[in-house]
């Protein structure tokens, strides 16, 4: 049973994905290249005007704040933050323990005992991100010798660690910023995009061959879905800006979850399904539910896109061609007496799979409205 006429836009595009040729991946090396120029340039610029101020203002090893601009300049405005906290309590904690337990002499032991301390202190309040920088300023701050007081090098390492990331943070944020709420936005609109083109192949495999490109489908969604997860972790530690609010953005990628999980549902209730008569039965009603439920995964991916979630979809009636389904498969039962119970089972599982991804792709729109307003 053929549901699907002819191949989407989405299905055509797909099917340059493996490898990426034509302009598509013209495209892509030529925004990845642009993007990695960037930061190249923003980093070098934070590490120039850090070695800069470090040496107007004295400092006796300035290249340090060099090296953490470079080390928390990241990607986005979000990630950039995350690294910048978690290098400053590293570098607190470990100044703390490494002066004090310099006091304590330049043997062997007492810089053994002050990097664990350490790094089990960061450990225990659940910083572990910051323990390795910890251990590393210790390090730093016992093994290198320089001339002054036990308190002196800590508080200069301090103040050029602190200047190295006053400065990232201003060129991350002022300087071409990329934000990650932003770029969470599109990552969850390719998100929806990939799952309707999933649907789309899964379905394919109802009474049918499984498509060629349904492995490659599951690990780019699994891919993108683990990559708006860093994201949105990312996304919570920059300011609020732009019109893609946090609260849209973690509902929706919860709806996303909740629909990569019951795709994966209905792919596992309809295996098997090769020869099966029973859904020539349910046409055209599962033919149009079928159809609708991709023109919805393509439909909410238009909405994160512009970020417009209070216009219902035209000519788009989900309800209906679930209360027409299930009216179908009512009118044939008398008829499916003769069929094998197995083809029948796995016609009602995937009638309740197929129900419940229309209302939740329905839901993830009415819901993100209320929420963004």
């Amino acid at each position: 049973m053929q549901l699907f006429a002819k191949k989407s836009w989405s299905q055509q595009k797909l099917a340059m994905k493996p490898g990426m040729a034509g302009p598509e991946k013209s495209a892509f090396l030529t925004f990845e290249k642009r993007a990695l120029l960037v930061l190249a340039v923003k980093t070098a610029v934070a590490a120039g005007i850090c070695y800069w101020l470090a040496r107007l203002a004295g400092l006796q090893d300035g290249y340090w704040g060099s090296i953490s601009a470079i080390i928390v300049l990241q990607s986005n405005v979000g990630s950039t933050v995350t690294a910048s906290r978690d290098r400053l309590i590293g570098t607190l904690i470990g100044a703390a323990y490494g002066a004090v337990f310099s006091l304590l002499g330049t043997e062997l032991w007492p810089y053994l005992l002050a990097v664990i301390t350490a790094m089990v202190t960061c450990s225990l309040l659940g910083l572990k991100n910051s323990s390795r920088l910890a251990g590393v300023t210790v390090t730093i701050l016992m093994l290198v010798h320089r001339t002054g007081s036990n308190w002196t090098l800590p508080l200069h390492r301090v103040l050029e660690v602190l200047l190295g990331i006053v400065v990232a943070l201003g060129i991350s944020t002022f300087v071409f910023p990329s934000r990650a709420r932003i770029r969470l936005r599109n990552g969850l609109a390719q998100e929806f995009l990939l799952m309707g083109a999933l649907f789309e192949a899964v379905i394919e495999g109802y009474r049918g061959k499984p498509s060629p490109v349904l492995a490659q489908l599951w690990k780019d969604v699994d891919a993108t879905v683990a990559a708006n997860e860093q994201l949105l972790t990312e996304a919570r530690n920059e300011p609020s800006v732009g019109p893609a609010s946090l609260e849209g953005l973690s509902l929706l990628q919860q709806f996303g979850l909740e629909l990569e999980d019951l795709l994966k549902a209905l792919s596992l209730a309809i295996k098997d399904s090769d020869g099966d008569r029973y859904a020539d039965l349910l046409d055209p009603e599962l033919r149009r539910l079928t159809a609708d439920i991709h023109v919805g995964f393509q439909y909410v991916a238009g909405c994160i896109h512009r970020w417009r979630f209070d216009e219902p979809p035209k000519a788009l009636f989900l309800e209906d061609d679930i209360t027409a389904l299930k009216a179908k498969m009512a009118e044939v039962q008398p008829a499916s007496v003769d069929l094998p119970q197995s083809e029948i089972l796995r016609a009602y599982a995937a009638q309740l799979h197929l129900k419940q991804l229309a209302r939740l792709l329905r839901s993830s729109r009415i819901e993100t409205n209320r929420t963004v307003g």
